[in-house]
């Protein structure tokens, strides 16, 4: 049985990483708001793109665009994968990784050994560079300070790349934050990039209103979110008797590299708010563990204590009787 002084010691050294994972967590909540409310001024400019896109496609369904047609023969891969710099965030990059592994083994199954991976985050580029794989660059600080100008590089790189014929097929792999309780790892083809109707505007499905990570809190969110849109009306369509000029193919040649760029971004700012989401959640749940073991440390710590008074006063008492 450990003596007082060991476990005061444990308890002092207990309450010390709580107070870092209360900090942590706390850090982590505001930067889980940033980067809300960076998806929410980014969302306007989302669903306008996509409606005239949409439009576009439904009036002209015969048009077809170069990043549409599908290579008949696959032999070169690009995985856009994005992840943290920093660790402590749960499950978020394994989760990561395992899915890039997981998709590189799927290739490398069927004979395909050209694998580029562009490495959104430095734990993913590390896995990769162990794993002997062919990095196309560095892209650690985007990962910290999402930055819209070099998305829409990467955007054209990889465009330019897939009409040349130097890539058969470009994936993203990264967390699609859905609240701040729900982040779904996602697998999604950025190119051939689908252009069907019903696959536009899919993945707009994300509660930023707030940061609770419980689960009675989410379901009570979730329902309150289905009552409103019961009782909410539709919107009146926007206008779409649209004057192109000069042509519709010179038109979806600028708004479709324009909705790649989109695509790049928005998988960006969604894996950093649910990292920062993860991060919050697993700091919470290390306090809480911390909290739990504080109470069982003070009840040792207090059984301890009383059974050596006890031994003091039965010392006390058995040498009196002898006197």
């Amino acid at each position: 049985m450990p003596s007082l002084k060991e476990i005061k010691t444990r308890i002092a050294s207990v309450n010390s990483t709580r107070k870092i994972t209360s900090a942590m967590k706390m850090v982590a909540s505001s930067k889980l708001h940033h980067a809300q409310v960076a998806i929410q001024n980014m969302l306007p400019y989302e669903d306008m793109l996509e409606h005239i896109l949409k439009s576009f496609l439904v009036s002209t369904p015969s048009v077809q665009c170069e990043l549409e047609v599908e290579h008949k023969l696959v032999k070169r891969i690009a995985l856009v994968v994005y992840s943290s710099n920093s660790s402590l965030c749960g499950g978020f990059n394994s989760n990561i990784i395992k899915m890039m592994m997981h998709a590189v083994d799927e290739y490398k199954a069927q004979g395909i050994d050209d694998i580029t991976v562009y490495p959104i985050g430095r734990k993913v580029a590390e896995k990769a560079q162990k794993l002997g794989l062919h990095i196309a660059g560095d892209f650690t600080e985007l990962a910290e300070k999402p930055n819209s100008s070099e998305c829409a590089a990467i955007a054209k790189e990889l465009a330019k790349k897939y009409v040349a014929g130097e890539l058969d097929r470009v994936e993203m792999i990264y967390h699609h934050f859905k609240s701040a309780g729900s982040q779904i790892l996602t697998r999604k083809t950025f190119l051939p990039i689908d252009l069907s109707t019903e696959a536009i505007g899919e993945d707009n499905d994300r509660d930023l209103t707030s940061n609770i990570a419980t689960a009675k809190a989410q379901e009570y969110l979730r329902k309150k979110q289905e009552d409103q849109e019961r009782q909410t009306t539709e919107a009146k369509p926007l206008n779409d008797d649209f004057i192109v000029e000069p042509d519709l193919n010179t038109v979806l040649s600028v708004l479709i590299p324009k909705h790649l760029h989109l695509m790049i971004f928005t998988a960006l700012l969604d894996s950093l708010a649910s990292e920062h989401a993860a991060r919050m959640v697993a700091m919470q749940t290390a306090t809480d563990n911390a909290d739990e073991l504080l109470r069982e440390l003070n009840l040792q710590y207090n059984k301890s204590r009383q059974q050596a008074i006890t031994n003091e006063l039965l010392d006390i008492v058995g040498g009196s009787v002898n006197n």
